[in-house]
């Protein structure tokens, strides 16, 4: 097995790599053993205005650089992160459990944001629209909302970060990022790329803390900072929404999610077995696309069955460092402690338990957060996995029989992330795609998530989107210019 890390890293403050103010640290752990992988300062709210100071007094300078030269900064930061990224791996496998394979692809997905966003970058162009009166002329301008937050979660440390500051640099804004305390070693790797292709003091800055709240309180009221851009739970994007409202920020939020996975019967099996696996078990379970309602219908339920146990049955779990490990541990006890009840409550009310269903404490497994991964068979709308985001390796397969039915189905929920399924009938596809109501589908694919597409939800699941062509639109104004005296000479 590959050696994990033990890195102790600082706060990036207007250029500078520092201590919190009082010097306090916490340590960063790995979740498959328990032991101590790194340490981070534990920032203070005086750590946090003066990052807040770094990044407003950075913000002239880095707006009105020429929109080629950021490019040329993001599009370095990207090579940067190809070259480190066995390092950058590494850190994130160690702090936050998934196989490193997948940390692997996580760094190039990361990358590929800031490759994307330079490209946006050369191309926010503003309009001259014709006018009402002939003495006019109107314009309308696209311009940086100014300083940026950017709230970042565990469970893509990388990705989600990436995500939010390529379109914020690219835009002429500057930026403080909190990332999770869970996985803060990753984050500051990451930095470091930024800093090196040459992006300058204060443009991004990074502030770690345990206290999550004093944060956000210090950002929600500091009346320079003009967006927040969240990823994490709905509960707490409801709280940010309520705090932003005095100030009336302008927020991004993806949320939660709790996807419908839906086979019909004229489905190619062995492709859509292959997309709930890369959908459900990716991460161990641990993203907001990921698949936690698998709908079957009817003729094709057996059989489907059959091949998914046997795909989830041959899975390897171990550390993310150890060779072939298909899923790591979770991110922590609780998140065992939710799966386990999930299904506990589903064979209650009935669901039969395929395979799994267990947690993982012998041997290698016995100081870390394991959790064999797990069929349901027989989930109903009783039980609550159907309505609960588990958040883990927990399959749950429900039987339908038409289309309408599995639309409901699928449809009943507060959420409304990701869905996918799969068909072979194009009338169909078209059908239920526009049926869903969901912001991202992905039809006989169970990975949709890419740096080209617009990504985000509806409902409950937040609003605003990240990447594609509209995912710059977030960080900037519209203004509308009307020059009057014009005329004719």
């Amino acid at each position: 097995m590959a050696t994990t890390i033990n890195l102790d890293e600082h706060l990036l403050i207007g250029g500078s790599w520092i201590d919190a103010t009082g010097g306090a640290r916490f340590d960063v752990t790995d979740p498959a053993t328990g032991n101590k992988v790194g340490s981070m300062p534990n920032g203070t709210e005086a750590d946090v205005k003066a990052a807040i100071d770094a990044a407003a007094a950075a913000l002239p300078g880095w707006r009105s650089t020429p929109a080629i030269q950021r490019a040329r900064i993001l599009r370095k930061a990207a090579d940067l992160m190809r070259e480190r990224a066995e390092e950058i791996a590494t850190a994130m496998t160690s702090e936050q459990g998934k196989a490193l394979a997948e940390a692997k692809g996580e760094v190039e997905y990361a990358a590929s944001f800031f490759e994307w966003f330079a490209g946006e970058a050369e191309r926010v162009y503003g309009e001259v629209v014709p006018p009402m009166n002939t003495n006019n002329r109107v314009l309308v301008l696209r311009q940086p909302v100014g300083v940026v937050a950017a709230i970042t979660p565990w469970n893509f440390p990388a990705a989600m970060m990436t995500r939010k500051l390529g379109p914020a640099m690219a835009a002429g804004c500057t930026s403080v990022v909190k990332p999770a305390s869970a996985t803060p070693l990753t984050a500051a790797l990451v930095l470091r790329c930024i800093e090196d292709a040459g992006a300058p003091a204060g443009v991004v800055n990074l502030v770690t803390s345990r206290d999550a709240g004093m944060v956000a309180n210090t950002i929600f009221t500091d009346g320079r900072v003009k967006k927040i851009s969240f990823t994490g739970s709905t509960e707490i994007g409801k709280d940010l929404i309520r705090a932003s409202a005095e100030q009336v920020k302008r927020l991004s939020l993806e949320l939660g999610g709790h996807a419908p996975y839906i086979i019909f019967d004229d489905a190619d099996l062995d492709e859509a077995v292959e997309g709930l696996i890369a959908s459900k078990y990716r991460n161990a379970g641990q993203t907001c696309v990921c698949a936690n309602r698998a709908f079957v219908q009817r003729g094709v339920y057996d059989a489907f069955l059959a091949k998914l146990t046997a795909k989830v049955d041959a899975m390897k779990v171990g550390h993310g460092l150890a060779e072939g490990t298909v899923i790591g541990p979770l991110i922590d006890s609780r998140a065992v402690d939710k799966a386990d009840e999930h299904v506990q409550d589903a064979v209650a009310k009935g669901a039969k338990l395929v395979t799994g269903g267990v947690r993982l404490t012998d041997g290698e497994f016995a100081n870390g957060s394991f959790y064999a991964p797990t069929i349901l068979d027989g989930v109903t709308k009783e039980m609550d996995i159907f309505y609960e985001e588990t958040f883990g390796p927990v399959a749950g397969l429900t039987v339908f029989d038409t289309e309408d039915e599995v639309i409901e189905l699928a449809n009943d929920s507060i959420y409304g992330l990701a869905s996918y399924f799969h068909t072979k009938d194009y009338a169909r596809l078209m059908r239920v795609a526009e049926r869903l109501e969901y912001g991202i589908v992905g039809a006989n694919a169970g990975i949709i998530s890419a740096a080209n597409v617009p990504f985000g939800g509806v409902k409950q699941s937040g609003y605003g989107r990240e990447g594609g062509s509209v995912g710059i639109d977030e960080y900037l104004d519209v203004k509308y210019v009307l020059m009057g005296g014009v005329g004719t000479v």
